[in-house]
């Protein structure tokens, strides 16, 4: 797979900081992704909360202790860093939060190698990504510019190379975490939360991209169409939240 520039990364945090700011229906629907996340963190554990890929920086509004960190400097960025080599000492954080980051990892091996390194003993690593269903996957396939790539070979080298550009493959998180493959990435962690879920109310918000194909106020309808259909995943789901922790802690 030939790879974009990595610049092609700031292009997208630009475009989306535009749409961010003129679709408050984005941000109610957003408001509600940072709750499910927030929900598994766990405070009383020492160390801190890193985000990486924080894009522009929604996340703190929910979790305001987070570190935003980046791979370019933006004014709302606490840290510009590489999520294949993070600048802090081992065991030093708590939790390490990803939203939407991990498809963009083309090594996730290395990243999650990176990730035991840096969580302390009883730290948590959570993801929120999309999911893959027989609902979501023409929506993410054609309505999406990043691929799915379902079929495509997922890296499994647990040391990302020095050249890196830019990587997309929405499937992944679907495929490594509920499709159980590559299990042996997974090895030195323990999944004590997976969860697919439907979110309608995202996909037809046209998200940053598109423009949205209902009003703010029928939001709620949305809602209770999503809470209804996550109970079948695997027809309906678009969204998933995972957390993992270090294995035998």
């Amino acid at each position: 797979m030939d790879l974009a520039p990595l610049t092609q990364h700031q292009i997208e945090i630009e475009r989306n900081l535009r749409s961010w700011q003129s679709k408050p229906l984005l941000q109610k629907i957003y408001a509600g992704f940072y709750e499910r996340i927030s929900k598994l963190i766990d405070r009383n554990l020492p160390g801190t909360i890193v985000e990486i890929g924080s894009g522009i920086g929604n996340l703190k509004a929910t979790i305001p202790e987070a570190v935003a960190t980046d791979l370019f400097p933006n004014p709302w960025l606490d840290l510009v860093c590489d999520g294949y080599e993070l600048p802090f000492a081992t065991e030093a954080l708590s939790h390490l939060i990803l939203f939407d980051v991990f498809h963009h990892l083309q090594w996730p091996g290395a990243f999650l190698h990176e990730a035991a390194r840096v969580l302390n003993s009883h730290g948590r690593l959570i993801l929120f990504e999309p999911f893959i269903s027989f609902a979501s996957y023409p929506v993410y396939g054609m309505g999406h510019h990043e691929p799915v790539a379902w079929h495509e070979a997922i890296d499994a080298h647990t040391k990302a190379p020095s050249r890196r550009g830019y990587y997309a493959a929405q499937g992944n998180a679907t495929r490594i975490f509920f499709e159980d493959e590559l299990r042996d990435l997974l090895e030195a962690w323990e999944l004590f939360h997976r969860q697919g879920f439907a979110a309608f109310s995202y996909l037809l918000s046209g998200g940053f991209s598109k423009p949205a194909l209902y009003s703010e106020a029928r939001l709620g309808t949305l809602e209770k169409l999503d809470a209804a259909c996550s109970r079948w995943p695997k027809l309906f789901g678009a969204r998933c939240l995972v957390g993992l922790r270090k294995a035998g802690r």
